[in-house]
């Protein structure tokens, strides 16, 4: 018993409730948000004032968007291009391109079968990643016309990421499978196989790693070019939940969110928690929760984070 208690202790300590600093993003909560790999940008879809565009350097609201015409917004994906030329939002039943240079809407396309799950754009919105209830994952290039559907998965999607210049994907679904798989051919480079259902997947925009988590207790990272584990993230709980993830630009970290308020700081070559944070519970949630929704490396020493609570918040690595 003494020892279970022990390891209990070790687990909780040295998470961190208190961010550096916190401002408001969405007064009454937020559906979705994402923060730039660069964690120059958010963009946050509010319950009550449609889709906001931030600059967070300065913390100005760029923009304001409307996904549908009647002002109810149900906008549950969100996905900034690596090169912050464009963002794709989403519904369960369409998705959007918006270019930020004007922020103006460049397409509006309406899914007919199955819902969406989870959307990803690449660079200058040359290519769209959706992938749906059906299983089935669409890869569309909005100039060209050209659309590529990819069968791989037996069951719906889950999660979905794209590399920066379009010729990658990455997909995982309820078949406990995540697939790498190349846009232009649909061919699959890596399976990444899981015990559960795949519930977050990401990829490291420098092509280096890929990260897979299920709905139980295995979340790893793996290495792109030879479909190899580098690591799997070492936690004590039974089970933990992913909601977003993103790889340090040196590569050395990995960045987690999670449902349960939780911002997790990893070691990409052994697996190990470096740091822990939770964010500020959501007001008026009872028991006190949030959702964190997007997480970002600031600079070297400070992390941001979106959650359900409509704040960004900044956390210090060193504390």
């Amino acid at each position: 018993m003494f020892v279970v208690i022990m390891l209990f202790i070790l687990g909780c300590s040295g998470t961190n409730d208190t961010p550096v600093s916190s401002v408001s993003h969405a007064s009454g909560g937020s559906h979705a948000a994402n923060i730039s790999p660069d964690s120059s940008l958010a963009v946050v879809s509010s319950i009550d004032n449609g889709i906001t565009v931030w600059d967070v350097t300065n913390n100005s609201q760029k923009y304001v968007w409307r996904h549908q015409d009647d002002g109810n917004n149900s906008v549950t994906n969100i996905h900034i291009a690596y090169d912050n030329s464009y963002v794709v939002t989403s519904d369960r039943e369409a998705f959007a391109l918006w270019n930020m240079e004007i922020g103006e809407p460049e397409g509006f396309w309406r899914i007919d079968e199955s819902s969406i799950r989870d959307v990803a754009v690449s660079n200058q919105g040359r290519g769209i990643l959706v992938g749906r209830g059906s299983g089935k994952v669409m890869f569309f290039e909005p100039k060209t016309g050209r659309r590529l559907e990819f069968l791989g998965h037996q069951e719906k999607i889950n999660s979905v990421d794209i590399s920066p210049n379009g010729f990658y994907a990455l997909t995982g679904g309820n078949d406990y499978v995540a697939y790498l798989w190349d846009t232009r051919t649909a061919q699959v480079i890596h399976k990444f196989e899981h015990s559960s259902r795949v519930t977050e997947v990401a990829l490291d925009d420098e092509g280096r790693y890929a990260f897979t988590a299920d709905s139980k207790r295995a979340a790893r990272i793996w290495d792109l070019t030879t479909g190899e584990e580098v690591s799997s993230l070492k936690y004590l709980a039974r089970q933990r939940i992913f909601t977003t993830a993103i790889f340090s630009a040196d590569g050395k970290y990995l960045l987690t969110g999670s449902p349960s308020r939780r911002i997790n700081r990893w070691d990409v070559k052994t697996g190990e928690e470096l740091n822990e944070w939770r964010v500020t519970p959501r007001e008026g949630s009872k028991p006190a929760s949030a959702v964190v929704h997007s997480v970002g490396f600031l600079n070297a020493t400070e992390i941001i984070s979106e959650s359900s609570n409509g704040k960004l918040e900044k956390w210090n690595t060193e504390n």
